[in-house]
C-alpha cells in the first residue's frame, strides 16, 4: 500500500482529503503544520506529500524548499492543493518543488488524479 502525507492547518479540508484517499486504498498520515509534516515526512518517508500553501508559522512553501533540500525526502512528490489559483501562484510553486498543483475547492477525482499523477512522475 502506498502512503500519502496529508497537510493542511484546516482540519475539515485534511480530513476531507484523507477520506478521498482512504477510500481510493492510499494509507494517509495527517498533519497540521508544517513544522510536524516535516518530521513526519522523514519519519514515515511517504510515498507523495499533499500540501496546503498557506499555513500559519511555516508555509506549505518553506516546507517543500526543507524537503526537497533533505537527503530522505527531496525524491518525495508533492501536490499542492490550496486556494491560490493565480498563474504566478503556480509558477512559484512549481519553482519550489511542487510536482503538481489542485486548486481549492476541488473534488476526489482531481485530488486523486493529481497524487496519482505526481506518484507516476
Amino acid at each position: 500500500m502506498l502512503t500519502i502525507l496529508v497537510v493542511d492547518d484546516t482540519i475539515s479540508e485534511l480530513e476531507l482529503m484523507g477520506q478521498y484517499l482512504r477510500q481510493r486504498g492510499y494509507v494517509v498520515i495527517s498533519a497540521t503544520n508544517a513544522k510536524d509534516a516535516m518530521d513526519k515526512a522523514v519519519e514515515y518517508q511517504p510515498d507523495a506529500i499533499v500540501t496546503d500553501l498557506v499555513m500559519p508559522g511555516m508555509s506549505g512553501l518553506e516546507l517543500c524548499r526543507v524537503l526537497k533540500t533533505n537527503p530522505v525526502t527531496q525524491k518525495t512528490p508533492i501536490v499542492a492543493c490550496t486556494s491560490k489559483d493565480k498563474p504566478l501562484d503556480r509558477l512559484w510553486a512549481m519553482k519550489q518543488g511542487v510536482n503538481v498543483y489542485v486548486t481549492k475547492p476541488f473534488t476526489s477525482e482531481q485530488l486523486l488524479s493529481a497524487v496519482q499523477y505526481s506518484l507516476h512522475q
